[in-house]
Order: structure tokens, then sequence, then C-alpha cells
């Protein structure tokens, strides 16, 4: 499909003004995480600007989901390049994540004070106990959809339901248990699985023995990132965190929770549950739900911390887009592509479900655990949504803590 005479350098369609107003708007508004953010995005650029056409918003939905980083936040972007090129780009991504990392950096100075007020603790132990089943939903919303997507694929790329679609299958289930593992056991090293489940499929798919070279890529990338921060103090460990949760993760969303889990509960910037506390803040605030990362970068070194850690979340995010926006058409039916994709994405599902695992050890009370299943119920049975699942749990805990009832240390 070619979108523009020159893709290049798109031509304006708006003003940076209107930019920076409707992207601002999505992200002050934007509640719920990459649907939420996705539908808006529709309305606006698609159904009622018409800056897109149906077809190239879909395409520019499924290439945002073969980049590494937070697919809504890429999406946001490239769709502002689209509207008012680069400057476009930058202007509208701001706009888009600003607010929300305002809120959960006010939020977070909140939540991990020393000695937050009674009703606060009460909030962060309700919430936070209700994260696990959030992430539960999460791994259970793309599981279908990534079975049937194996399924239908044999180890070419090609549909086919016979040995090769069966074998398919079968290296879907070794990945998203590997996933799972690598998330409930070495939560720092998730990447490692991520890269090297993309890295198989890839080279078990090519025709040729060069792609083999992709199971040593993945690794060696990684050690070059990690070794430089080694010894850096804190601000390099966070900056090692965010690098993580923006460049090296596939499936965006509870993917990042193990990612930072370890670092942030076993370098001691964070209790275990301070850290359920700020899953819950990445929930429940606008904007993207990557930004949690900044109420990490805030409990290891503040607002310094914080800040850093969004700066090196996101730059990833405007970096594929400004460098590479106008391959995103080709990059959308490339086969190496999909192919990498199609190991690291059932992956990155067992590494949320792995998560959510993570998450339920971090609970201690009785009364959390009842929260727990109540959040269940509100997700699965009644169909609720995730933000008015947190509130009514975190309301449940102020009620209780209030009430008499014990507090999480």
């Amino acid at each position: 499909m070619i979108w523009v005479v020159d893709p290049g350098h798109p031509e304006p369609r708006a003003s940076l003004g209107t930019v920076l107003r409707e992207w601002g708007r999505i992200g002050c508004t934007g509640f719920g995480g990459p649907p939420a953010h996705i539908a808006l995005l529709r309305r606006l650029c698609v159904e009622r600007e018409g800056w897109l056409d149906a077809a190239e918003f879909e395409d520019a939905i499924a290439t945002c989901n073969l980049l590494p980083g937070p697919a809504s936040t890429e999406l946001a972007i490239f769709c502002a390049w689209r509207v008012r090129g680069r400057v476009g780009a930058v202007a509208g991504g701001l706009a888009f994540i600003v607010p929300g990392l305002i809120a959960i950096l006010l939020l977070s100075a909140l939540f991990l004070a020393g000695t937050p007020p009674l009703w606060v603790k009460g909030a962060g132990a309700g919430a936070g106990a209700a994260v696990a089943a959030v992430a539960l939903q999460a791994a259970w919303t793309l599981l279908t959809p990534s079975w049937k997507r194996a399924a239908g694929r044999d180890a070419a790329g090609r549909g086919d339901g016979g040995e090769a679609g069966r074998a398919a299958r079968v290296r879907w289930a070794f990945y998203l248990g590997a996933g799972g593992t690598a998330a409930a056991a070495i939560g720092p090293w998730l990447v490692l699985v991520l890269l090297g489940c993309g890295g198989l499929e890839l080279a078990l798919r090519s025709a040729r023995g060069t792609p083999a070279a992709a199971l040593l890529l993945p690794g060696a990338l990684v050690r070059g990132a990690v070794f430089p921060v080694v010894g850096a103090g804190v601000l390099g460990s966070v900056g090692w965190v965010a690098f993580k949760v923006g460049a090296l993760s596939f499936g965006g969303g509870f993917v990042i929770i193990p990612l930072m889990q370890a670092d942030a509960v076993g370098r001691h910037w964070m209790t275990a549950g301070q850290f359920l506390n700020v899953v819950a803040l990445g929930q429940i605030t606008p904007g993207p739900v990557v930004q949690t990362v900044a109420a990490v970068g805030y409990a290891a070194a503040g607002l310094p911390g914080g800040l850093l850690a969004a700066l090196v979340a996101f730059t990833p995010s405007f970096a594929f887009v400004l460098l590479g926006g106008k391959y995103f058409s080709r990059l959308r039916g490339n086969r190496a592509a999909q192919s990498f994709l199609d190991g690291a994405g059932p992956a990155a599902i067992g590494a949320i479900f792995g998560a959510a695992v993570q998450l339920t050890r971090a609970l201690h009370l009785g009364w959390q655990f009842a929260v727990l299943g109540g959040a269940i119920v509100l997700l699965f049975a009644l169909r609720r949504g995730v933000v008015l699942t947190l509130l009514a749990a975190a309301a449940t805990g102020v009620i209780i803590v209030l009430a008499g009832g014990p507090v999480p240390r």
C-alpha cells in the first residue's frame, strides 16, 4: 500500500496546535490502556477527521504490534507523524504521554511516602490486591487470538493443517511455557527469553542457514546494554530497567511487570506491597501503561529517577517512528518480522501469566485474597472494566483499614 506520494515527508494535514490539543485530550482521557487509546485514535484520525483511511490505520496497528515497546504509544506517535510530520510526531507523542506521567509521579509521591495516611495505605492495598486479576484478564484476552494465529501457520509461515501445522502449535506452547516460567522465576532476564523465542522461530522458518545468527544476536544486544550500567549507580540501574521496558519488551502492558519487579523489590527501591501499588497506579492513570516505570524510577531516586525512567522508556518509541515511519508499510508484510513475533508473542503472553503468579505471591492478608477473588468475578463474570475494578478494590481497602482491619507492611 502506498500511503503518500513521499512517505518520508508526510504532507501536513492539521496545524501543530490541533495536534497538541487532540493528542493531549487523548492523553488526559485515555483510561483503560491500549484498547481505549486505539479506539480514541481511530475515532479522531479515521472517523472524525479522515486524516487516515481505515485500511492504513489497521496496518499501522499491526506494524506497531511488531515493534518492541508500548504499541499504543507508537501508534499515537505514528498517527501524529502522518498528520504533521516529524515535529507533529514529537509534539503529539509528548502531549499523549505527559498528562499521565504527571499524574503517576504525583500519585507516586503520595503512595510511596514514608508514612502515608491510613486511607492511602488501604487504597493501595486494595487496588494492589486486584492487580493479579487484571494481569490474568490481559493474558487471557491475548491467548485465543495468538493460538489461532499459530494454528493457521506452518514452519514456513503459510497456513497448513498438517504435520507442519501441528509442529507450529507445539512450538507455540513451548514459547508460552518458556515465557511464563521465566517471568515467575528469572524476571530480570525475561527479555533474553522473549528475544530468544523470537530468534528461534525466525531461524526455524528460514530456508537459509544464516538467520541462525538471530539466536546469538538477542544475547549480544542485551549483554552490550547491561554491561555499561553495571556499577553505574542507582540512576544507571533505573536506566537499564527502563531500557528493557521501552526497547526490548514485546507484548506491552503487563509484560513489563516481571522486567521491573525483581529490580524494584530486589534492589530495595520499594517493598512488594508498594510495587503492587505502582502497578495499580499505572492502570488507573490515563495514557500509556508503560509509564508505570516512572513510578519505579521515582521510588529509586525521587523525581530525577522518575523522569529518567520515562525518558529512557519512551525514547525508542519516538526513534522507531521518526527514523522508520516511512518503512512501516514494508514491515507490515515482512515475513521475518512476522516470524520473530510468532515466537516472541506467545512468550510475552506466558510472561503475563507468570506476572500474575508473582503478583499473587506478594499478597499476605486474608482480606486481600478476598478482594482478588472479587476482582476476578468483576472482570471475568460481570465483564467490568479494569479502571472500575481497581477503583472498587481500592475503595474496599479503604473501608477495611478504616474499620480496623490489618494493613500490609
